[in-house]
């Protein structure tokens, strides 16, 4: 039985451990694209997972974050990407936060992401239990935004939650 949950989690926490969490401050990429996204609509879950993290903060004495829609947006291109390229993984997360500096004004940025868990109580779980995700979660932001995309062969879910502090 043991091995079997060992089995079972194993994937998980190699996930975690290999996609976990970025942060970025410096300013001297230049991304191309700097036009504001106004439009994004949510799904259910990610509405339920903005509230989650939201109340999981303000539970530990944190700020609320606003929800911002060109983060969420930004959080989908990731996912997208990562759909495409098979992998989970912060790669172009530079370019991401430059864009956020950009565009929203951003001067700290962090992102996470997550791959596989079947609802938002288990992402956000995960994260919680993991230091490196549990960081930005707790972090000094004032801003967030969030993506839940599902690859269309596979049907697995792909997470990208990124933050930012302006």
């Amino acid at each position: 039985m043991k091995s079997k949950l060992l089995n079972v989690f194993m994937p998980m926490v190699l996930v975690l451990a290999m996609g976990s969490c970025s942060h970025y401050s410096n300013e001297e990429i230049v991304t191309a694209d700097k036009s504001l996204i106004t439009n994004y609509e949510y799904s259910t879950e990610e509405t339920q997972l903005l509230q989650m993290i939201n109340d999981y903060r303000v539970s530990n004495g944190l700020n609320a974050l606003i929800t911002i829609n060109h983060i969420s947006y930004k959080s989908m291109e990731h996912n997208d990407y990562m759909i495409t390229k098979n992998v989970v993984n912060h790669d172009f997360f530079a370019e991401r936060a430059q864009n956020l500096m950009d565009v929203l004004g951003a001067y700290k940025v962090g992102e996470n992401v997550a791959y596989n868990f079947s609802c938002p109580t288990n992402v956000l779980n995960a994260w919680l239990n993991s230091p490196t995700h549990k960081a930005n979660l707790d972090g000094n932001y004032t801003h967030f935004g969030l993506s839940i995309s599902i690859n269309p062969i596979t049907g697995k879910k792909y997470y990208t939650n990124m933050f930012i502090k302006k």
